[in-house]
């Protein structure tokens, strides 16, 4: 049974690592900068998000009264559930580890928050139901050019677009910008091929993560079909009850410390008519 314990030695480990669990989970996650995010206050676990229609300005005559614009939103209920990860540090792996165990824990604890957030982020590209491609083709420039003329046609705003894709699918859009379609000479296709930054495709900054399940719900994915999106940070939300939190208890009849990392958020789309799917498939695997 574990006793807790106040030792120098647990307080020392667990400062180390909170440290770099909250700077890695902040860093680490591609997805959290790219959605609406909200706070769930108030002693629920859930928080309401108001979806307002949009309104329509009119030519008005001189001195002619204005009627009334009523303003009935929707709204989307999210609802947070808890994620999390434990693991047992016993003192001789600690005290014979060549380097800092405990930043180690740390950062691999932050890893797999931040994975988690991002794969469930990413899961709700598959609920848009505009969608290009059907997963037979590899991604081009074209894909997204044509994505981003369905938000247009919507009247998305263009400001805080995002495209996220897999690495694999990422690849192929790397590829073609380097021949044919902006030409071997242009200042995109160069820097394609010196560093590997796509950069703004169609006014879209684009960016990767390996935190996307294939077609068949497998991640790490064993083909190469995923769906990427190109979306607005309306399309999909992040709402955090609870950010990282790590806890450390001592078990001293095992000489161990038991460290257990947590979050408690929830995810959901926001405006269907934001976001574009891109089923595309891979070139390689």
């Amino acid at each position: 049974m574990a006793n807790e314990s106040t030792s120098s030695t647990l307080s020392e480990l667990y400062t180390e690592i909170v440290a770099e669990a909250l700077f890695v989970a902040s860093e680490q996650s591609t997805m959290r900068p790219l959605v609406r995010n909200y706070a769930i206050t108030g002693g629920g676990k859930s928080v309401e998000v108001p979806i307002y229609s949009s309104v329509s300005a009119g030519a008005v005559s001189e001195a002619s009264d204005l009627s009334n614009t009523a303003i009935n939103p929707s709204s989307v209920t999210i609802t947070a559930s808890e994620v999390g990860i434990m693991t047992t540090l016993t003192d001789l792996a600690r005290n014979s580890a060549p380097r800092n165990v405990a930043g180690d824990i740390g950062r691999l604890f932050g890893e797999a928050i931040a994975k988690k957030i991002d794969t469930d982020l990413t899961a709700l590209f598959d609920g848009f139901s505009q969608e290009v491609g059907d997963g037979t083709a590899v991604l081009s420039a074209a894909n997204v050019f044509n994505a981003v003329a369905i938000l247009r046609k919507n009247a998305v705003p263009m400001s805080d677009l995002a495209g996220v894709f897999h690495p694999l699918n990422a690849f192929d859009l790397k590829s073609n910008l380097t021949n044919t379609f902006v030409g071997r000479e242009s200042p995109l296709s160069n820097e394609a091929l010196t560093t590997g930054f796509v950069g703004n495709v169609a006014g879209v900054p684009i960016f990767e993560t390996s935190n996307i399940a294939d077609n068949s719900g497998n991640n790490p994915g064993t083909t190469g079909d995923y769906k990427g999106a190109i979306f607005h940070r309306d399309a999909l939300a992040l709402a955090m009850m609870q950010d990282l939190k790590i806890e450390t208890q001592r078990d001293a009849s095992l000489r161990a410390d038991e460290i257990v990392a947590t979050a408690v958020y929830g995810t959901g789309e926001l405006n269907d008519t934001y976001g574009v799917e891109l089923n595309v498939d891979s070139s390689i695997q």
